[in-house]
């Protein structure tokens, strides 16, 4: 079992930096977004890539279909375990509304054990996309696989193979229309490069 994956985040949307979109539907890339995808495309098509895939989200779909396109592939596989976080009673908010709410607050320093109200945790997302990364590096061997998620997401794999606690996971970033090379075989995984954004 081998296989490169390259996560990539999503381009820019228009909720981007406002509001906390999580699942909600109706959130397109904006026109700096389509722009971003396709010069993702033109990156990701000299690296052999074999196989697109996507969280079901208009935006990440929108991106990975514009990488597949550039990489001579079919439309995109969507893939449920690469779904952004569940954010439950805080999608849609805007960042500017929790102010001092003292969950936000620790959401965003103990992640290894805060649950978003109503919604999940960071170690269950991790736990889904460790084990979508693994069941692909097995059924897709030496092959290079594109997987189009969100930053959260793409941050809770780098964790798990840099085996990183949930609690730093904003001591790096993850932006939008980055990619992050992992390699998963047979002996574990290990982090190629970190957030690439092409300059």
């Amino acid at each position: 079992m081998s296989a490169t994956i390259l996560l990539v985040r999503h381009a820019a949307h228009v909720d981007l930096g406002r509001r906390l979109s999580g699942r909600a539907g109706g959130v397109p890339l904006t026109e700096r977004g389509r722009h971003q995808a396709a010069a993702l495309g033109a990156r990701l098509a000299p690296l052999g890539v074999t196989r697109v895939e996507c969280s079901p989200l208009e935006r990440t779909r929108d991106t990975a279909a514009a990488i597949a396109l550039a990489c001579g592939l079919p439309a995109p596989t969507e893939a449920e375990d690469l779904l952004e976080i569940d954010m439950g009673k805080w999608t849609g908010r805007a960042f500017d509304d929790f102010g001092d709410d003292p969950v936000w607050r620790a959401w965003n320093t103990r992640r290894s054990s805060v649950r978003i109200p109503g919604g999940e945790t960071m170690a269950e997302a991790q736990d889904r996309i460790v084990a979508h990364m693994t069941w692909v590096a097995a059924h897709h061997d030496a092959g290079t696989v594109v997987m189009v998620s969100h930053s959260d997401i793409i941050r809770a794999a780098v964790a798990h193979v840099l085996d990183l606690p949930l609690d730093h996971l904003l001591r790096f970033d993850i932006d939008p229309a980055s990619v992050t090379g992992v390699a998963v075989a047979n002996w574990g995984a290990r982090l190629l490069w970190l957030n690439e954004t092409g300059g």
